[in-house]
């Protein structure tokens, strides 16, 4: 393994390696974990030149701090609105900064959102577990989340340009907290009424939500046929109303099979947004069409395939990056005239 890489000199908990996911492996109990924000996750790749899909560091509220080892690294930042600092000095929530020796990164909570990610103009060079280096905590496949002292190996890095810019990705604003959903697999388990009320009602984010699941206080529902289940398949987004009538939304780690009724499931294009949602945060459920759904995903997939803008950051580089950059590409007298294609406000007199 490379013995340049990032060390992590911070780390507050729920903090891992996320990449695409654990492909496969469903039927034998493990389930495929991945980025809790797959726009997100696929937004910094992106902007780092990599693939989608491609393994990112996820930072939830806990914080993370970092530094480059070896070599100046290229990362790439998006998901929340995270505050963001290199040796203290702000940077925007979506940024592409080069981090060179002896510098440190940070990233904090910041006023909304709870996930971002962090990709590297390279690879992180470290053992796949079953064809993924998702990090599953729980049963620890794949590792056990990033811990202050580690060192993450990094492969075949390049250097960006502009050093630091702001990621342009506006489809990363999604201030909508309506979540659109798919009826069933169960919800013939509920009468009309009960699911007219978990589409009406207000839901507030509990604080118990994790990578496994979200749950979600507001009216009590009631279940038409009981409340268990042979147990069978789940899915990112099942929403699963227990025994005491709470909505609870599987996550990315969620367990492969279930055995409460699921009323609805989150379609994909909106679990990132509902995953980015604070405790204490409200939002309400409405069904869409199968082929709404489809045309959802469609118009996801159509943004991240839109070339990725980088704004240059001249005010965030260090004073050391820029002295040593040419930034004058020619000298004038300034009684020079001036060339015949320069605007006539620019000629000058002598006095």
């Amino acid at each position: 393994m490379s013995s340049t890489g990032l060390r992590i000199l911070s780390a507050g908990p729920g903090i891992t390696i996320q990449d695409g996911g654990r492909r496969g492996f469903l039927r034998f109990g493990v389930t495929e974990s991945g980025p809790m924000d797959a726009l997100a996750h696929d937004t910094a790749n992106r902007a780092a030149g990599v693939p989608c899909g491609s393994a990112a560091i996820e930072v939830s509220l806990g914080g993370v701090e970092l530094a480059a080892e070896g070599v100046p690294l290229t990362l790439s930042l998006a998901g929340g609105s995270f505050y963001i600092s290199l040796d203290g000095n702000p940077l925007p929530p979506a940024t592409v900064v080069r981090l060179g020796l002896e510098r440190n990164l940070a990233v904090r909570a910041g006023a909304s959102g709870a996930w971002c990610y962090i990709a590297v103009a390279g690879r992180f060079d470290l053992r796949p577990t079953l064809g993924s280096l998702a990090m599953h905590t729980r049963s620890a496949i794949g590792g056990s989340g990033l811990t202050p002292g580690m060192l993450l190996p990094v492969a075949d890095s390049r250097a960006i340009e502009p050093q630091a810019a702001e990621i342009v990705a506006p489809w990363l604003d999604r201030p909508e907290k309506t979540i659109r959903v798919i009826p069933g697999p169960q919800d013939d388990y509920f009468d009309r009424e009960q699911i007219e009320a978990f589409l009406e009602s207000p839901w507030t984010l509990s604080n118990r939500a994790d990578r496994m699941a979200y749950l979600l206080d507001g009216p009590k529902l009631t279940h038409a046929r009981g409340f268990n289940i042979v147990s069978d398949g789940t899915a990112k987004g099942s929403i699963q109303i227990a025994g005491d009538g709470k909505p609870i939304v599987l996550m990315a780690d969620r367990p492969p099979t279930g055995g409460y009724p699921k009323i609805a499931t989150v379609i994909g294009p909106d679990l990132g947004r509902l995953a980015q949602m604070l405790p204490g945060e409200q939002l309400r459920f409405a069904v869409v069409s199968i082929e709404e759904a489809v045309s959802a995903r469609r118009a996801e997939s159509e943004a991240l395939r839109q070339p990725i803008v980088l704004r240059p950051l001249i005010s965030s580089l260090p004073s050391e990056f820029l002295l040593g950059k040419n930034l004058v590409d020619g000298v004038m007298d300034g009684f020079q005239e001036p060339p015949p294609n320069f605007p006539p406000s620019t000629k000058r007199v002598r006095p």
